[in-house]
Formats: structure tokens, sequence, C-alpha cells
């Protein structure tokens, strides 16, 4: 038997940039992509607020989140 849970939805990886709220934290998640037109490599990024229980994770550190259903107005993943 196979143990291991299926994800739907998006999976991200990206660094912890704030955790002032309750049991949010906000992650910035970065790519690096070929510009259309002038054929160099940029980095871009992009904010997502994830739920984080009882608030474990500080500034800095390396988390993946997936998507999940609604839970405020922004906020709809989940820190694994």
């Amino acid at each position: 038997m196979d143990t291991e849970k299926t994800i739907k939805g998006k999976v991200l990886s990206g660094t912890v940039v704030s955790n002032k709220m309750k049991d949010t934290v906000v992650v910035l998640v970065e790519r690096y992509g070929k510009h259309p037109k002038y054929s160099k490599f940029i980095k871009r990024g992009k904010k997502f607020k994830a739920h984080d229980v009882g608030n474990t994770k500080a500034i800095g550190d390396k988390v993946k989140i997936i998507e999940s259903r609604p839970i405020s107005k922004d906020k709809h993943f989940i820190v694994v």
C-alpha cells in the first residue's frame, strides 16, 4: 500500500520575509526566466501569504507552500 498523499494544486518554494501576523507568514517566491524580447535572464519575485499554525517559521527560512482552499481574503496557501 502507498502511504504517500497526493497533493492537488501548486507546490511552491520560497523564503519567509515576514512573520508579524498571527498564524500567517509572507513567502517570497522567486523565478528565473528569459525576457521575451531581449533574451536576458531576469529574476522575478512574488509574495504569497501562507497559513502557518503557531508561527513556527522565522524570517529567512526556506519553506514549501501548497495551494489550498481560501483561508481568508488573500491567503490561499499552507506552509508544509
